[in-house]
């Protein structure tokens, strides 16, 4: 029964189920009526923006560097031994992210 838990065998069961199961909705879904809205595209009713809402990758880069720090300190710490050696560490690792959170 364990040999079902396998990437490749499970992957050649479920592509047949996942088949099985977008042919039944697309039997629901009923026939497309073609026409000028289904080839344009939909902006929410609203007039898309002129201006950019985030100039440059400032921003990201912040944000990115924010959750690699936060979760590779937490990997680290979780696959370390719990001991006082760890403080400094956390210590560091808390800086790093106030220092980004500032900027």
């Amino acid at each position: 029964m364990e040999i079902i838990l396998t990437p490749p065998v499970a992957f050649l069961i479920y592509i047949p189920l996942v088949l099985i199961i977008y042919s039944i909705g697309r039997g629901l879904a009923g026939k497309t009526k073609e026409g000028m809205l289904k080839t344009t595209l939909y902006g929410s009713g609203e007039e898309a923006p002129t201006y950019s809402a985030a100039p440059g990758y400032r921003p990201f880069f912040l944000i990115a560097f924010f959750f690699a720090v936060l979760h590779l300190g937490v990997l680290v710490l979780a696959t370390g031994p719990v001991d006082a050696l760890m403080l400094p560490y956390l210590l560091g690792i808390g800086l790093a992210l106030v220092a980004l959170l500032l900027g």
